[in-house]
């Protein structure tokens, strides 16, 4: 059996940290390949796959109609895949666009841009060009993106955050019992302050896997009805069926005014109600505008791999099983909690050095899973995920924790 990390990924890690900021790097996985719901790294170890590259690879790797997409636009007649996706028309945002606006459910448009914090800035800019220059409402925990005007709404970690400026903001408690004490705190800001948007996650990703309380979520949908607030809605990583619905919203009966989707469509849109359209040229735009053809393609085809395979159920019936299995492992090394929703599982620990040591237990038994929040681990496997995978997935969290 290979070492892990074996000779190659070790040399390649040293030099990439010689040359290059070394950032929320987990552990010396230097990934070579893929096929399925495995990931194989440049020695020829492979692990089975639990992050889905943070929601990034929800089909897995080496999808059959994924490659055909891929070989389709390496044939040389096509001749051109990059574009100024604001600047020029191509066939492959007018199919994305139509597939994403057929599952959002939503009375309106989108625009496409190039990551998850894009979606965020262009959702604000959108909040913003309706409502003027005002503070927005965001939670405690929730993790919009790094760029500078998602960074002021994100509240995950200090490291994050710290000596970098921030848009005018005010906070509220992400809820996740209905009893909270502190869930009617937008009631009192709104009562007293001009806002301009409230933003929030219903699951919360990097902030630790927290699940929104189904009153606290509702009653946000309320007071932004009666105070005529836009609510955004980022559904960046919660979102494209990762729960069990196209967005994690749906589980709760209400639905946004704008909202934010990346990773597993791989590209970023932001999707809002057309009465938030700006209605004039240029106040939305960027350089390359979701530009790339073969991402634009391979999102319209995931969109579809989702709806005719039927994945969403597949979610909830695989994440249901992952789930009820984690909850009977809870008091075992450090468990505390098992939280989460379809193929979007957190698990809890007691500290954050148990859970940094479990985190690579599982990467020497060949499983990849990721951090959140202070002591939790994420659980995201691709949607395409079977019974046979969970359960050696289980079997292996079983044997770390033991």
């Amino acid at each position: 059996m290979i070492k892990i990390p074996g000779p190659k990924a070790i040399r390649i890690v040293n030099a990439i940290k010689k040359i290059t900021y070394d950032s929320t790097f987990t552990y010396p996985l230097v990934i070579k390949t893929g096929k399925g719901c495995e990931i194989e790294d440049v020695d020829g170890n492979r692990f089975l796959d639990f992050t889905s590259n943070i929601g990034s690879c929800p089909l897995g790797y080496a999808h059959p109609k994924i490659l055909e997409v891929i070989k389709k636009y390496s044939n040389t007649e096509i001749g051109i895949h990059k574009i100024a996706g604001q600047d020029f028309y191509c066939e492959e945002h007018l199919d994305i666009a139509n597939k994403l606006l057929s599952v959002s459910k939503m009375n309106s448009k989108a625009f496409f841009i190039n990551s998850g914090a894009e979606a965020v800035e262009n959702a604000i800019k959108i909040a913003y060009r309706k409502m003027g220059p005002l503070p927005g409402v965001s939670c405690d925990n929730d993790f919009h993106g790094r760029t500078l005007g998602a960074l002021s709404f994100t509240r995950s970690k200090e490291v994050q955050k710290t000596n970098f400026p921030e848009l005018p903001v005010m906070r509220i408690k992400f809820c996740t019992v209905d009893s909270d004490l502190q869930i009617d705190q937008l009631e009192y800001i709104l009562k007293e302050h001009r806002i301009a948007f409230i933003i929030t996650e219903t699951i919360q990703g990097e902030g630790g896997l927290n699940v929104a309380s189904k009153l606290f979520i509702q009653n946000i949908r309320k007071l932004a009805n009666e105070f005529d607030v836009p609510l955004i809605f980022d559904e960046v990583q919660s979102g494209m069926g990762r729960t069990g619905k196209w967005w994690a919203y749906q589980h709760y009966g209400v639905e946004p005014d704008i909202m934010t989707v990346a990773k597993a469509l791989q590209v970023g849109a932001t999707v809002y109600d057309k009465k938030y359209d700006p209605n004039e040229t240029g106040v939305l735009s960027s350089t390359w505008g979701g530009g790339s053809r073969i991402d634009m393609a391979i999102g319209s085809m995931i969109i579809e791999i989702i709806t005719k395979n039927r994945l969403l159920a597949n979610s909830l019936r695989i994440g249901e099983m992952l789930k009820k299995h984690f909850i009977d492992l809870i008091g075992i090394n450090g468990l505390i909690d098992v939280r989460g929703i379809g193929l979007m599982i957190g698990l809890e620990f007691d500290t954050k050095m148990t859970r940094d040591n479990i985190v690579k237990r599982l990467f020497k038994k060949r499983l990849l899973v990721l951090p959140a929040g202070i002591k939790s681990i994420r659980i995201m496997p691709p949607l395409i995920i079977n019974e046979d995978d969970a359960k050696k997935g289980m079997s292996l969290i079983n044997d770390a924790l033991r």
